[in-house]
C-alpha cells in the first residue's frame, strides 16, 4: 500500500470514527485529556486500526 493510500486510510478512519467520540469525550471530561488519549491508543479498536497503518509507514 503507498503512503498516500495509507494517509487516506488514516484519514478516514479518524473522520468516521473518531470526530466526536462519546467515550473520548466523557473520559477527557472525568479524567482528563492525557488518560482520553491513552484510552484511545490502547483500548479503542480504531485506535489499534491506526497504529497499525502507522508500523506500515515505517
Amino acid at each position: 500500500m503507498a503512503r498516500k493510500e495509507l494517509f487516506t486510510q488514516v484519514e478516514r478512519l479518524m473522520n468516521q470514527y473518531c470526530e466526536g467520540c462519546f467515550l473520548h469525550r466523557q473520559i477527557k471530561k472525568d479524567q482528563g485529556r492525557r488518560t482520553a488519549h491513552r484510552f484511545c491508543i490502547t483500548q479503542c479498536t480504531i485506535g489499534e486500526e491506526i497504529q497499525h497503518f502507522g508500523k506500515k509507514l515505517q
